[in-house]
C-alpha cells in the first residue's frame, strides 16, 4: 500500500467510526450479564479501591482508552487530547497501529503523546504480520520512539481479508510472538480487533507463554464492517457476508480469564455498567474507543473526559451496589447468565448456569 494509501485508509477509519453506520448488527453478549443487588451493601463509598495493575502498570481504574489511530494531523490530535484525559483519570492509553510510522516515519509525532501524558500507561500497536517482517530491535526502536509501556500486537486477519490491498499471508504468527516474547523487552498484550479470541486461541496463547490480552470481541465496531464500506466489487460482497463475524466480547472474556490470562475486555462496551460486567467475567481491566471518539467529536476533550468520569463513577457505584470493594470481588459475586451467552457458554464447556464463572487464579 501507498504512503497516501495508509493516510487515506486511516482518515477513512476516523470517519467512518465516528459517523458511519459500521456496528455489529449482534450483542457483545454483555447485557446477559445480570449482576445481583446488595441492598446491605454495609459499604461506605470512600472504601472502594479501584486501583487495578495491568501488565504491570497501575492504573486507579480498570479502564483503557482503547487504541484508534494515528498518522495523520487529525489522528495527533485526538490523540494528544485523549491521552491527556487518560493521565487525568490514571487509566491507560493505547495507540492506533503504527505501521504508518514504518512506511511513511515522518508521521511519527501523531503517535507520540508524552509531552501531554508523561505518567500515562501507554500501550504501543504493532500488527503480527507487520512485526513478523521487523527484526525485534526494529520494533524496540518504535515501542521508545513513543516511550510505550507495553506492546499491542494486533490479529485481525478478518479485516485484512476484506480491506483493499490487505494481507492474505497469516503464517508465522506464533513465531512472531514468540521472538517479541523473548526478546523485546516490554509487556507483550495480543490484540484481537473486533473478532474477539476464542478459547482455543486463548489455550494456544497461555502455552506460548503470552500472559495479557485484549480480546477485541465481537459486538462493537466491525472493523470488517470499516473496510466493506471502502471496498468495492467481489471484496465489498465477501465483507458483507462477514460483518458480524466474530466471538461475541462476553465470551471472549470468560474464555480467556479462564485460561489464565490477563485479560482486557474491548468490544461494544458502552457505559459504566458493561464494564463492571465484564470484570464480573473476569476481565482484569476493560477498554473503549468508539464511545469516546464520538464524544470528543461533539464537544472535544472536555466532552470525553466527562464521559471518563461518568464511566469510572459508574463502576464505583456498580462495586457499592453489589457489596464489592475492589473490582476483582465482582467475580465472587452471584450473578445470572441470560440466553444467549448462557448458550455460548455450555457449548463451549464453559459454564453458564450463574454463579461463579471464573476461578479465583489461573
Amino acid at each position: 500500500m501507498s504512503d497516501r494509501g495508509i493516510e487515506q485508509r486511516k482518515a477513512d477509519h476516523l470517519a467512518l467510526v465516528a459517523d458511519g453506520d459500521v456496528a455489529f448488527r449482534r450483542s457483545s453478549l454483555l447485557s446477559c450479564v445480570e449482576l445481583m443487588h446488595d441492598a446491605l451493601p454495609e459499604l461506605d463509598t470512600r472504601e472502594v479501591d479501584l486501583t487495578t495493575e495491568l501488565a504491570g502498570k497501575r492504573l486507579r481504574a480498570p479502564l483503557v482508552i482503547a487504541g484508534m489511530t494515528g498518522g495523520t494531523d487529525e489522528a495527533a490530535r485526538l490523540n494528544k487530547d485523549l491521552a491527556l484525559v487518560a493521565q487525568n483519570a490514571g487509566v491507560a492509553f493505547g495507540l492506533g497501529s503504527q505501521r504508518a510510522m514504518l512506511v511513511r516515519p515522518e508521521t511519527a509525532w501523531t503517535f507520540e503523546v508524552r509531552d501531554v501524558a508523561p505518567d500515562v500507561v501507554l500501550l504501543a500497536n504493532l500488527g503480527v504480520v507487520q512485526a513478523g517482517q521487523l527484526a525485534v530491535a526494529e520494533v524496540r526502536k518504535l515501542c521508545a520512539r513513543v516511550g510505550a509501556d507495553a506492546l499491542c500486537v494486533h490479529l485481525n486477519p478478518g479485516m485484512e481479508l476484506v480491506q483493499p490491498g490487505g494481507d492474505r499471508d497469516f503464517r508465522g504468527a506464533l513465531g512472531t510472538l514468540a521472538r517479541l516474547r523473548d526478546g523485546l523487552e516490554l509487556p507483550i498484550i495480543v490484540k484481537e480487533t473486533g473478532c474477539g479470541l476464542s478459547p482455543e486461541v486463548a489455550l494456544r496463547l497461555r502455552k506460548l507463554g503470552i500472559t495479557t490480552v485484549d480480546v477485541g470481541g465481537a459486538g462493537g465496531t466491525s472493523w470488517v464492517g470499516v473496510e466493506t464500506r471502502r471496498a468495492e466489487g467481489a471484496q465489498r460482497g465477501i465483507g458483507e457476508a462477514l460483518w458480524d463475524w466474530g466471538v461475541p466480547t462476553a465470551v471472549s472474556v470468560v474464555g480467556c480469564a479462564r485460561a489464565g490470562l490477563e485479560t482486557i475486555a474491548t468490544g461494544g462496551l458502552r457505559d459504566g455498567l458493561d464494564v463492571a460486567r465484564a470484570l464480573a467475567l473476569g476481565a482484569r481491566a476493560a477498554g473503549l474507543a468508539a464511545p469516546l471518539l464520538k464524544a470528543h467529536r461533539d464537544g472535544g476533550a472536555p466532552a470525553a473526559e466527562a464521559l471518563l468520569g461518568t464511566l469510572i463513577e459508574t463502576v464505583r457505584s456498580v462495586l457499592v451496589l453489589t457489596g464489592c470493594r475492589r473490582p476483582e470481588e465482582l467475580t465472587r459475586r452471584p450473578r445470572v447468565i441470560l440466553p444467549p451467552l448462557r448458550d455460548w457458554l455450555e457449548q463451549l464447556g464453559l459454564g453458564g448456569s450463574g454463579g461463579k464463572l471464573v476461578p479465583d487464579g489461573p
